[in-house]
């Protein structure tokens, strides 16, 4: 959790102190934002199966992005929220539920931002039998140093990566720093996530999906 003392947690660097509950550029302080988990069946085919994918979608995600389809639950979230959040053990519920409910894997959405909550969520769940794998659903603008904390623990990567030019990232996405980023962090998951590999009944266990 020292990550979120001098916040480096992505790219943006905003070096404020979220463990006193201050945030920035996310939104988020000492505790995610959680907007809604689901089985989602709206997944790629290979995440879904026959149960759907156990989603958790982060508020605040750390692009502005102007064509974002998760507008309502990721950025138009209201305010008094970013002062509560879920705690570890409400997200490892969440968890827990979603493999109750049959789903394939846990499906985190938007966490680039809260990679130490999902980590300290995730050692609870896993306390209390989590062992469906963990897919990491990113858009692509990560922290080396984020992404070094998942080795061995993300069984999926799936990089929305959107676009090269600075330009278009600095007007679209607000961050202009986006392609910089995404050349750091995607190379980062090769070695990390390996080749795709299946169930043998349409649902992927571990590997990495390609923007």
């Amino acid at each position: 959790m020292g990550q979120l003392a001098d916040c480096r947690a992505c790219p943006r660097a905003c070096g404020v102190n979220r463990l006193d509950g201050r945030w920035s550029a996310c939104k988020t302080g000492r505790y995610a934002v959680v907007s809604s988990f689901f089985p989602h069946l709206g997944e790629e085919d290979c995440l879904r199966g026959w149960n759907g994918s156990g989603t958790i979608f982060f508020a605040h995600c750390n692009l502005r992005c102007v064509f974002c389809q998760n507008y309502d639950i990721s950025q138009a979230v209201p305010a008094r929220e970013t002062t509560d959040g879920s705690t570890p053990e409400e997200i490892a519920a969440m968890m827990l539920d979603l493999q109750e409910r049959g789903c394939h894997n846990i499906n985190l959405v938007t966490p680039e931002h809260v990679v130490p909550q999902v980590l300290e969520a995730l050692a609870i769940a896993i306390d209390g039998g989590l062992n469906l794998p963990i897919v990491y659903n990113t858009s692509a603008y990560d922290a080396p140093e984020s992404l070094a904390l998942l080795d061995g623990i993300v069984d999926v990567y799936m990089p929305d990566f959107k676009c090269w030019s600075a330009e278009r990232s600095r007007r679209y996405l607000m961050a202009a720093d986006y392609p910089a980023g995404g050349r750091r962090a995607i190379p980062a998951l090769a070695p990390q996530g390996g080749a795709l590999r299946g169930s043998g009944r349409g649902a992927r266990t571990q590997g990495r999906l390609l923007p």
